[in-house]
């Protein structure tokens, strides 16, 4: 019967020491990400995959039937959404160790891109791979994502910049959503550098894209999001205007890759063109972080990327005490940040960012699903939504930044289903 009741996703939570609902139904702003809406000695009921009631334990397991449910006892353990990283790069061919080792001597990530490196190689190993290498790849760093309690994840294209690969790397991705428990938002990042043959030539490049690849995308329903790297060197703010323009009129949301090497005006184009959110924000200006608290656009923060690279820190605290909606994500990439840690990102933004800990769980959960369009239904533990979730081994949420670089999530739920368990012993 246990299997059974693994596979129709009714599962019940009970006596979690913190439930951590983080309830709401839009992105939260600046004091706002303080609230998680804690529920001591909380409960979770789950039918077929949703979530049905939340509350304390008493009041919820006085006349329920749980006889059709698998039941968790959460006894010291804080159970939480499961996490959204809304911004990596998981799929692509190769790695880059080499010029890590180049950084760790001096060179710059742009010197490393000026040469020919960086996005460049990875784009040679892509399109060399097959789909099937692509999703086998893809398929062991969600596993990864996955264990640190990722539930949902957006991926990018990009490292094809050419109309075959892009599709192939969009559609590896929609085979892995199929297939895989965690849920993957699409991203076509067509215009992630200028290849070889358009150099000096990043008009001719757009166009490019504009007629040749992004009808394809749209018209197969391959991704859910168009996003530019607006940057010094690699395409300005009107070139990616005209991009992200044409995107959404083929019904594409959008995002930027906004003001993460140098100030360039990308957050206040993100503004502009309403996107969905703006990403790194590493140099973003005072103006553009007040035009977004203003607005709804999520600011993305990937300070893992930054301390890979190492540069300055985008200005999370001022951000949010000017009253942005904030959302922490991994960039998980092979380039400027191979790493899909969860605990290092919680730790990053806390100690060196200035964001509380209470800040960077609502960042992880519902503002990440804002960032994704997703808020009505995940990124909370809330009645309607998906019975996504993780437990700690530990009773606080606390722990998260505090047990630092080491992973404390014990077990992970998507829909109801236990999807990862590490006290299960290993065969």
């Amino acid at each position: 019967m246990g299997d059974e009741l693994k596979s129709n996703g009714n599962l019940i939570i009970k006596n979690a020491a913190e439930l951590v609902t983080c309830r709401g139904f839009a992105a939260k702003k600046g004091s706002e990400m303080s609230n998680l809406h804690v529920i001591p000695d909380g409960t979770i009921v789950i039918e077929d995959g949703i979530i049905r009631s939340v509350g304390r334990t008493a009041e919820i397991m006085r006349n329920l039937d749980v006889s059709h449910y698998e039941v968790i006892d959460a006894l010291d353990r804080a159970v939480l959404p499961g996490f959204v990283d809304s911004h990596t790069h998981f799929i692509f061919g190769g790695y880059r160790a080499e010029e890590f080792s180049w950084r760790l001597q001096g060179m710059s990530y742009m010197d490393i891109m000026a040469q020919g490196g960086g996005i460049a190689n990875t784009v040679e190993a892509t399109r060399k791979a097959t789909k099937e290498e692509l999703i086998d790849l893809g398929k062991k760093r969600l596993d990864s994502m996955l264990a640190f309690g990722v539930t949902t994840v957006e991926g990018k294209s990009g490292y094809g910049l050419d109309h075959d690969t892009e599709i192939k790397q969009l559609v590896a991705m929609g085979d892995l959503d199929a297939a895989h428990p965690i849920d993957i938002a699409r991203t076509f990042l067509g215009a992630h550098a200028v290849p070889g043959d358009y150099r000096g030539n990043e008009d001719g490049f757009i166009e490019y894209l504009i007629q040749e690849v992004l009808p394809a995308v749209a018209h197969k329903n391959l991704a859910e999001f168009c996003d530019i790297f607006c940057e010094k060197g690699v395409f300005s703010v009107n070139q990616s205007r005209r991009l992200l323009e044409n995107a959404r009129s083929f019904g594409l949301q959008l995002k930027i890759h906004a003001d993460e090497i140098t100030p360039m005006g990308g957050t206040e184009l993100a503004v502009e063109l309403g996107a969905i959110s703006a990403d790194h924000l590493l140099h973003a200006s005072d103006n553009g972080i007040q035009r977004m608290a203003q607005t709804g656009t999520v600011a993305t923060l990937l300070p893992i990327t930054a301390f890979s690279l190492k540069e300055p820190y985008a200005r999370a605290r001022f951000m949010i005490d000017n009253g942005c909606a904030v959302a922490l994500a991994t960039d998980f990439n092979p380039g400027s940040c191979f790493s899909e840690s969860i605990p290092l990102l919680f730790s990053l933004a806390t100690i060196y960012m200035g964001m509380t800990s209470e800040e960077s769980v609502t960042a992880l959960t519902i503002n990440g699903a804002a960032a994704l369009g997703r808020e009505k239904s995940i990124g909370s533990l809330d009645v309607g939504k998906k019975g996504d979730a993780v437990i700690l081994e530990f009773p606080s949420y606390r722990y998260l930044p505090y047990h630092i670089g080491v992973n404390c999530v014990e077990k992970v739920i998507k829909k109801g289903r236990i999807v990862v368990d590490r006290n299960k012993k290993r065969g």
